[in-house]
């Protein structure tokens, strides 16, 4: 089975609309906000939890989530994420536009380009633990409630990101 055409990208006000309802109605729902940094906290000590249990069980910061009564995924944003992968899967795939690809800049290898997202990603997971939160959590959950250090969380990201771009340009051009 042929998946469909291609379909042109959502209209971004509509999208963000959306977005809107969907943080409306978990803060209705589960009377919390949307984010993600904390399901990969979660996933990352559940991993170093089944290598090594004694270490993360003596260690001040994996204590909090691994332990005699405590369950390491036992919390509903690692189910959110899980839902946000499965639903973009579907979502990809419902527009024609499921494939595997590494999309980068005329000249730039797949290996550069894949190791440049892949030291961007650590960089941003390091940042989101720095700031408390992930830029969703910041800027969809705090920016929802007025919260300053999401504000100055989200300028700052936004300015990093123009102070960078031109050096990396190559890598997406």
């Amino acid at each position: 089975m042929q998946p469909p055409v291609e379909r042109p990208y959502w209209n971004p006000y509509v999208a963000g609309f959306v977005l809107g309802l969907v943080l409306l109605t978990s803060f209705l729902v589960m009377g919390f906000g949307l984010g993600s940094s904390s399901a990969a906290t979660r996933l990352a000590v559940g991993t170093a939890h089944l290598i090594a249990p004694k270490a993360t069980e003596a260690n001040a910061y994996f204590s909090q989530y691994v332990g005699p009564g405590k369950k390491v995924l036992e919390d509903w944003l690692v189910f959110e994420v899980l839902g946000i992968f499965l639903g973009g899967l579907v979502g990809a795939y419902s527009a024609g536009r499921l494939k595997s690809e590494v999309i980068r800049g005329e000249g730039v290898s797949k290996g550069h380009r894949i190791a440049m997202a892949v030291v961007g990603g650590i960089l941003m997971g390091f940042a989101a633990r720095l700031a408390r939160g992930c830029t969703s959590g910041q800027a969809l959950t705090g920016g929802a409630i007025l919260s300053l250090g999401s504000w100055i969380f989200m300028m700052c990201v936004f300015a990093g990101g123009y102070l960078v771009a031109p050096f990396v340009k190559r890598d997406w051009r």
